[in-house]
Parts: structure tokens; C-alpha cells; sequence
């Protein structure tokens, strides 16, 4: 490797050389091949222009990325080429003035390919490119005008392509920090419109660049889910993250310890079958009185599209145990996420503490309590005040009864399987119930005010 090439080339990297050894002999051919090297150099040099339009032409049409470039903007191109080959020439005649400006040079291109999307790949082939044309060009001069001192060529070749591999991963460097930095502020941005979204802040005027950003539709359908209790990834050894079913679209974003999502949804599910029960006696004929239309199934009720799209939505849902979950009533509009993201988090108030998934459209009365809960306490007082009288065992008992017979839809003889107790028990401690709060469970008034009460009473308690 000839000493005087070797250290005009090491001065363009790395750290500076160690300390000067004692002088060494320097053969004429080191010294020579140093002088070929720098006089056709200077020949590329004063022939620039004409280089920087071959090379120009070469990407054109050996490197697509560029060519789509060179449509909308080349003469920047071209001045980039211009600018890249004066430097880096430049440098391999004086590596001191002029290392620094060609890496600033190869440093600003790879920052601008980035932020232009060129792949990666193609800028590092057409810096390769480059180089490979100005090599050719030293050989091809000194080859016309001094052939004898082609030879001489050999001894630099090296550090020629050293010089290249030095730029070249300048370039990849440049361009992987500005990736990094294009990549943080993409989700960044995401991340304030998502928010903006979900908060209602975001202004109409924006939506539709809101929209192209997150890949969603100004006009779709919506509904949001929020989440407390677990993460979408994992937080400590074995527990499982909070995962939709595979395929289902969502948008997601933490706002303190609750998981939002916002949830794209398509045309609709199939509504459910119906069908109807009976009941048997008089208590059980409540529902009936209060006007309510025949349920499906026991437990069971018939369902407009969007009910069975978001409950098979929550089927899907895999949560870790004592997770909370509240889904919202589908909205139309990105305009309207905000709405939803506060209709999803009063349904979340009404999941109970042990954890479960409430989809609001099915727990309506129950949203009204938790969304007024200092009017759901003055309910529970007013309806369960006489009880608090009473020892807190029998108390519970009573309650527990009228719970198990509201949820089996005011039937005593699925309430009492529940109980493990006869229907006639049931139907004793709701008359001692009717007795002492003065309420009448066949009075349909009086029946949605217990109701009310019982679930006020149950979710301010949790």
C-alpha cells in the first residue's frame, strides 16, 4: 500500500493517526502513483460539468428511484451530482480542505433521499455508480495522454475504493438517522390526531388530512373501545396483552392508565333470530305490565346490525382476567369519534370492579346511573334506604333475591334455580321487599325505579 496515498486517504476517516513513527523509505513508485492519481484528478475537475451530465444520465437510466426524482426536480438533482463529484474529487487532491465539506455533502444527500422516500438501496447503487465512473475516468485519461503511467494506477486502486466505501456509508448513516427521525415524527404526528380525535378537538377542516394520515375514512362508521386493567402489550412475566380477534381494524391510543381504540366497522353483522318466552305467575308478569316486547331467549334479545356487529366484535376480545371494558354506540363520521370515545368510557364506569365487557347500547339504563352518580346515590337512598334497618344478613338476602330475579327477566322459578331455593321463597322475599320500601314490583314505574336503584347501588358501591 504506497505511504503517501495511505495517508492522504486516512486523513478522510476514522480517528486521527497515531503518533508519527520514525521515517520510512518511500519508494518512487508510491511517490509517482500519488503525482498520476493528482493530475488526473484535476483533469476530472475542470471537466465537471460534462462528468456530472454522464453521471446524471447513467441514473437516469440505470436507477428508477432516481428517474421518478429527475422528473419533478432536475436540476436539483443535477446540482447534487455537481456538488457530490466537485467534493469528493476534490478530496482525493487535498483530503484536508476538503473532507469535511464532502462529508457534509454526502451526509446532506442521504438526509434528503430519505426525506424524499428514494430507497435506501438505490442511493447507495448510484454513489457506487459514481464512483465507478470517476475511477474509469482517472483510467481512461492517463491511458490517453500517459500511458505508460497506467501502471501506477494499480498502487491507488485500493484506497480509491476505499474513499467510495467511506461515502457510502456516510450516506447510510444520514439516511438511517433521518428515517428515524421522519419515522418518530409520523408517529408522533399520528399519535396528537388520534388524540385530538378521541378528545374532540380536532377542527373539521382537518379531517381529511386526519383521514389520509391514519388510513381511515372521513365518512365511515365508528364506534371506540376503552380499556383499564390491562395493556395491548405484555407488563410483567405471563401476563397476555389486551388483543382484538386477527383482522379486526383498530386505532389505538393510551390516555393515562385507560386503552382506547378506535374502531373502524364495515357494513354491519346479520341481526340475531327472536323468539319468545312465557312466564308464570303473577310477579313474573311484570315485564309484561311494564310493556317490554318478548324476548328471544332467555337472557337472550333481538339485535340491529350494528348490536350484533359490536357484540361480535366483544366475542373476539381477549383481555386478562379483572380487565375492564366499555364499548360505545356506533357513530357516523371521523367528526364524531369524540362522541364515542365518552359514550365507550361511560360504559366502561359500568363494567363492574371484578372486570367483564359492557357494550353500552346493552346496559343503557345502567349508563344513565353511572353518567349522573350523585342522582344514582339519592336513587339507591330513596329505594334501599328502609333496608339499611334491617341486619345486614337478612338485608343482603333480600337483595340478592330481587337481583336474581330482575336478571332471570322476573321469572321466580329461574330465580329460585339460582338461589338454589323454592320460587315460592322467591316470591315471599319480594313481597317483604314490596312491603318494606313501598314499592310495587308489578308497577311498571316502580319496577324501573328498583331497577335503577339496584344498579346504582351495586356499580357507586364497586
Amino acid at each position: 500500500m504506497p505511504q503517501v496515498v495511505r495517508s492522504r486517504i486516512r486523513a478522510l476517516h476514522g480517528p486521527p493517526p497515531a503518533p508519527p513513527v520514525p521515517h520510512r523509505f518511500r519508494s518512487l513508485a508510491d511517490r509517482e502513483a500519488v503525482a498520476v492519481l493528482h493530475r488526473a484528478a484535476r483533469v476530472l475537475l475542470d471537466a465537471l460539468p460534462e462528468l456530472t451530465d454522464r453521471l446524471v444520465e447513467a441514473l437516469r437510466e440505470q436507477v428508477p428511484a432516481y428517474r421518478a426524482a429527475m422528473e419533478t426536480e432536475p436540476a436539483e438533482i443535477w446540482q447534487e451530482v455537481h456538488h457530490s463529484l466537485r467534493h469528493n474529487i476534490a478530496s482525493l487532491v487535498q483530503p484536508r480542505e476538503f473532507r469535511e465539506a464532502a462529508h457534509r455533502t454526502s451526509r446532506w444527500i442521504g438526509e434528503s433521499r430519505a426525506e424524499q422516500g428514494v430507497p435506501l438501496d438505490a442511493v447507495m447503487h448510484a454513489f457506487r455508480m459514481g464512483g465507478a465512473m470517476v475511477w474509469q475516468d482517472l483510467v481512461d485519461h492517463t491511458a490517453r495522454r500517459h500511458p505508460e503511467d497506467t501502471r501506477l494506477l494499480v498502487h491507488v486502486a485500493a484506497d480509491v475504493w476505499n474513499f467510495v466505501d467511506e461515502h457510502c456509508a456516510v450516506v447510510a448513516e444520514a439516511y438511517r438517522q433521518a428515517e428515524r427521525r421522519l419515522a418518530w415524527r409520523r408517529e408522533n404526528r399520528q399519535r396528537l390526531m388520534t388524540a385530538a380525535l378521541l378528545d374532540g378537538t380536532a377542527r373539521i377542516a382537518d379531517l381529511p388530512d386526519a383521514a389520509a394520515m391514519l388510513g381511515l375514512p372521513v365518512q365511515g362508521r365508528y364506534a371506540v373501545l376503552a380499556a383499564t386493567g390491562a395493556r395491548r402489550t405484555p407488563h410483567g412475566a405471563g401476563r397476555p396483552p389486551l388483543t382484538l380477534a386477527e383482522g379486526v381494524p383498530a386505532l389505538w391510543h393510551t390516555a393515562g392508565d385507560v386503552e382506547l381504540a378506535v374502531l373502524p366497522l364495515g357494513t354491519g353483522a346479520p341481526a340475531a333470530d327472536a323468539g319468545a318466552p312465557g312466564g308464570e305467575d303473577g310477579v313474573d308478569r311484570a315485564a309484561a305490565a311494564a310493556g317490554c316486547a318478548p324476548a328471544a331467549a332467555p337472557g337472550v334479545r333481538a339485535r340491529s346490525d350494528a348490536d350484533g356487529e359490536l357484540a361480535s366484535l366483544a366475542a373476539g376480545l381477549a383481555a386478562p382476567a379483572g380487565t375492564r371494558v366499555g364499548i360505545s354506540s356506533v357513530v357516523d363520521g371521523l367528526a364524531s369519534v369524540g362522541d364515542a370515545r365518552a359514550l365507550a368510557e361511560t360504559a366502561l364506569r359500568a363494567c363492574p370492579a371484578s372486570g367483564g365487557t359492557v357494550l353500552l347500547d346493552e346496559h343503557l339504563p345502567t349508563a344513565l346511573v353511572v353518567s349522573s352518580p350523585g342522582l344514582g346515590a339519592a336513587l339507591a337512598d330513596r329505594v334501599f334506604g328502609q333496608l339499611d334497618a334491617l341486619d345486614p344478613a337478612d338485608r343482603d338476602v333480600l337483595v340478592e333475591t330481587l337481583t336474581a330475579w330482575l336478571d332471570a327477566d322476573g321469572s321466580a322459578q329461574r330465580a329460585g334455580a339460582r338461589l338454589y331455593c323454592h320460587r315460592n321463597t322467591v316470591l315471599n322475599r319480594l313481597r317483604r321487599f314490596e312491603q318494606l320500601t313501598g314499592r310495587c314490583l308489578t308497577r311498571p314505574t316502580d319496577a324501573v325505579e328498583v331497577s335503577l336503584a339496584l344498579a346504582a347501588r351495586r356499580l357507586l358501591a364497586d
